[in-house]
């Protein structure tokens, strides 16, 4: 399969000040997606402008025709199954069947404590995700649920007409644990990493790309068990958190040169982060626009 080069927009310019015209451009340079994150506040963007991933997709949508749109990632965190399935049912019709949902289990930034909660174990995030995921699947494809769980219900919840794409909108499962990669391969359309955290500070790259090697490893088996071949799942690096950091941004012999040594462990899109100046984000537009306009033909 063909390597696809997407990109995550983080959702901190005002739309009437530039907003917009990211996700436009992002379009003209012919990007496969334009995802953003949903995040109520996210590390040290939380004392400047965040704006919601929901509205932003909805207004992106309006602007664009062509590329596809999603969240990069959406989790439990403030989210509900019922809500979010109304949102996203919504948002693909207004797309025109555009919208990927990239979903996780969250973690303890400052979304695991805005509504007042104590944060989550990861043994309660498992729990939680193991719940979440089925039942928004659920919701997505059924005309009306009910269901009474642990964590989330729903009473005669509606979903009519459903949404543009069929059966539903696809699922990124972003996951490195087993019970993660277990939902990926069961209700997974495609499959999201970042990296191994645990290298992300002193690791080296050839480090972090056999890291990686033994996570699609045990996504391959985690789809065994379940019957499914892995072929079937887009497999989606989201960079930015390996320690490459942002050096792949550097030149487009840099970011071919990262984005090969991915492809050849099954990675089908690669994902960068359009330019933030004065944050880890940080990059040049000129050679961020020269990688999406060139990279890709010398991957192929």
């Amino acid at each position: 399969m063909k390597l696809r080069l997407s990109t995550v927009i983080l959702p901190v310019r005002p739309w009437h000040k530039g907003g917009s015209d990211q996700w436009v451009r992002a379009e003209e340079l012919g990007f496969h997606a334009a995802y953003t994150y949903d995040h109520l506040s996210w590390r040290t963007f939380r004392d400047g402008p965040w704006f919601g991933a929901v509205p932003t997709l909805t207004a992106a949508a309006a602007v664009t025709g062509r590329i596809r749109l999603g969240t990069l990632v959406t989790s439990p965190n403030f989210r509900h199954p019922v809500t979010l399935a109304k949102e996203l049912i919504s948002l693909d019709d207004i797309s025109g069947g555009r919208i990927t949902l990239g979903i996780g289990a969250g973690g303890n930034g400052f979304d695991a404590t805005a509504l007042g909660q104590e944060p989550w174990t990861p043994r309660e995030r498992a729990d939680r995700f193991a719940e979440f995921v089925p039942l928004l699947d659920r919701l997505l494809t059924e005309g009306a649920v009910s269901q009474s769980g642990d964590f989330y219900s729903a009473v005669e919840a509606r979903n009519i007409p459903g949404c543009v794409q069929r059966p539903r909108l696809p699922f990124a499962v972003a996951a490195t644990g087993p019970r993660g990669l277990k939902l990926a391969a069961r209700h997974g359309q495609a499959w999201v990493t970042t990296g191994d955290p645990k290298i992300f500070e002193e690791g080296t790259p050839e480090q972090s790309v056999e890291a990686i090697r033994g996570q699609v490893d045990k996504l391959g088996k985690a789809c065994a068990e379940t019957g499914r071949d892995v072929a079937e799942l887009d497999k989606i690096l989201l960079t930015g958190f390996t320690p490459d950091r942002g050096r792949p941004l550097e030149s487009v012999d840099a970011f071919v040169d990262f984005a090969g040594r991915h492809q050849e462990l099954g990675f089908t899109e690669i994902v960068i982060h359009w330019p933030v100046p004065d944050s880890d984000f940080a990059a040049d537009q000129g050679v961020f626009e020269q990688i999406a306009s060139e990279a890709l033909s010398q991957l192929r």
